[in-house]
């Protein structure tokens, strides 16, 4: 039976592990002390910098993001600050979104075929907004209804898959969850949802006998009887 909702992982899935690695991350290195230089006085990001105070009391908030960032840390305040700081780089041009191309062609065609879709990302929601908000195949925000980011809990916990199905409205069974990472898709089968690894050999993933493979989008609409892309 055909899925009610896509849940769809971005970095390995949707998007090539290298576009964040070398061109997402970088981009935050280099203009990290110049932003928080200029705008620190913003409301939004002064917020950011309290909670980098609070999470490292008496630690500069440069050396704890940079410390942060050196480990790829899954930590809030980081995930707001380069969400802000992407915004600004996805509004003047500097950045697109990527996307693998059978990506946007089987949303669209799930979409207008009345398939609810959703994120869940350990990126902020307002860097999910903005990479496919800005992507190379145009505006796909709006297909989504949901953007879910770790304030809903961490990606390998089972409670963080139940919540987003409470957040939806919907059984867990009736959502299926993509993702290239082994134990994310363990914690969303263990809270009831249908799962399939994505294993895109640009991405070196490595495949899990526990779930269902696909290797592209194409092949997950024609394995959980979805609306083919078109073309």
């Amino acid at each position: 039976m055909a899925p009610r909702l896509v849940l769809t992982d971005i970095e390995g899935t949707t998007t090539a592990i290298a576009f964040v690695h070398r061109t997402l991350f970088p981009f935050i290195a280099q203009a990290l002390e110049e932003f928080i230089a200029l705008h620190q006085g913003v409301a939004e990001v002064a917020a950011v910098l309290d909670d980098v105070r609070a999470a490292a009391p008496g630690q500069p908030p440069l050396d704890t993001l940079r410390g942060w960032m050196a480990v790829d840390a899954k930590v809030t305040p980081l995930k707001a600050l380069q969400g802000i700081m992407w915004r600004q780089g996805y509004a003047d041009g500097r950045l697109r979104g990527h996307l693998w191309p059978d990506v946007a062609p089987a949303l669209r065609a799930w979409h207008a075929a009345g398939t609810r879709l959703a994120v869940y990302s350990s990126g902020s929601e307002e860097a999910q907004r903005l990479l496919f908000g800005f992507s190379e195949a145009g505006d796909l925000a709006p297909l989504f209804e949901g953007f879910f980011d770790t304030r809903m809990g961490t990606k390998r916990e089972v409670a963080s898959y139940a919540a987003i199905a409470s957040a939806l409205a919907l059984p867990p069974g009736d959502i299926l969850f993509l993702s290239d990472v082994a134990e994310e898709l363990d914690a969303a089968a263990a809270a009831g949802m249908a799962c399939c690894q994505l294993v895109r050999p640009e991405d070196g993933t490595q495949p899990s006998p526990r779930h269902r493979q696909a290797r592209d989008f194409a092949a997950v609409a024609r394995d959980f009887a979805m609306q083919p892309p078109a073309g």
